[in-house]
């Protein structure tokens, strides 16, 4: 049977035009805004009208005029298809390169099953199920049934939280460990997506509890350790506590912040953290403030995914 892999992920505005595509399409997306379309669409407007102008403009100045997480996607692809025989191709959700055209392609020359590896450690109805969805409504716009493979959620994976572990101490250099917080930062998630039974909030806290065992087994100490989510929108009620609070409200000045719900270095990670935080941290005299980065096209996250791939082979 031909495979080939997909890497889905939510994408990242390629170019100033695309910051309007990529909000649009995010707020239009029902698993973001579970509720009817024309409420969907009223409600998106707002948001949209709101914030482009303002997220452009962090974009311009900030991140060049273009996310980096579509060409750091490609350098991870142009690796992998030196250890996997079979297509790669990334499936953005909201912002080119669509799921479609691989489809297509994919179509055309004959592959019967997909495997799709979620770019996104831990499950939530607004990411994995979204672009999940997103492929099988492509598949059947073009009549195409091959078989579909998801890998599973791999927030606990030994391997993967291994990766944290090293991405962290890498971050930290040669300083002491013991003398900073560690705030393990992930996306945030309105209250009411979490108790309409989305396990999002209880894979991240388990993937905290399995990184502070493995730390503690390997005599790894922090000063503290503490889960905070980021990227709030709105107005409704947000998992808690948000990472801007406890910035704000300091009981160590000295902070590491690992990205906890990325694998890849996007908007969020690169504006949200290294940016913005660091701007508050630096308002309020932090002693120190490290941003630790994702696994990006690190070898050892080409060889996670390999090992994946390969697990559904078998």
């Amino acid at each position: 049977m031909k495979k080939a892999l997909i890497l889905l992920n939510m994408g990242g505005a390629n170019n100033i035009n695309e910051v309007e595509m990529f909000l649009r399409n995010m707020f239009a997306d029902k698993n973001i805004l579970p509720t009817n379309r024309y409420l969907r669409k009223f409600i998106g407007n707002i948001i949209v009208n709101k914030r482009l102008n303002e997220v452009k403009e962090n974009f311009r100045e900030f991140l060049g005029g273009k996310s980096p997480l579509s060409e750091t996607t490609n350098a991870l692809i142009k690796k992998l298809k030196t250890k996997l025989d079979m297509p790669i191709a990334p499936a953005m959700r909201y912002v080119p390169p669509f799921a479609l055209s691989a489809l297509k392609e994919f179509k055309k020359s004959g592959i019967e099953e997909l495997i799709l590896f979620p770019m996104y450690p831990q499950y939530s109805t607004t990411t994995t199920l979204s672009s999940i969805e997103d492929i099988e409504a492509r598949c059947k716009e073009i009549d195409y049934n091959p078989k579909i493979t998801t890998i599973e959620p791999y927030y606990d994976n030994y391997e993967y939280i291994e990766m944290i572990a090293k991405k962290i101490i890498e971050a930290m250099e040669d300083k002491d460990t013991k003398e900073y917080d560690l705030l393990l930062s992930a996306h945030g998630l309105p209250i009411s997506i979490i108790k309409a039974g989305d396990p999002y909030e209880k894979q991240v806290e388990a993937n905290v509890s399995a990184l502070k065992i493995y730390l503690h087994e390997r005599g790894i100490k922090f000063k503290n350790m503490k889960l905070v989510y980021q990227s709030k929108v709105g107005n409704s009620s947000w998992l808690e506590p948000s990472l801007v609070d406890v910035l704000r409200n300091p009981k160590n000045r000295k902070v590491i912040i690992y990205p906890l719900a990325f694998t890849i270095d996007n908007s969020e990670t690169i504006f949200e953290l290294d940016i913005e935080s660091r701007e508050i941290a630096k308002k309020i005299k932090y002693n120190d403030f490290i941003v630790a980065k994702c696994f990006n096209d690190d070898n050892s996250f080409v060889e996670f995914i390999v090992k994946k791939v390969k697990e559904v082979k078998l």
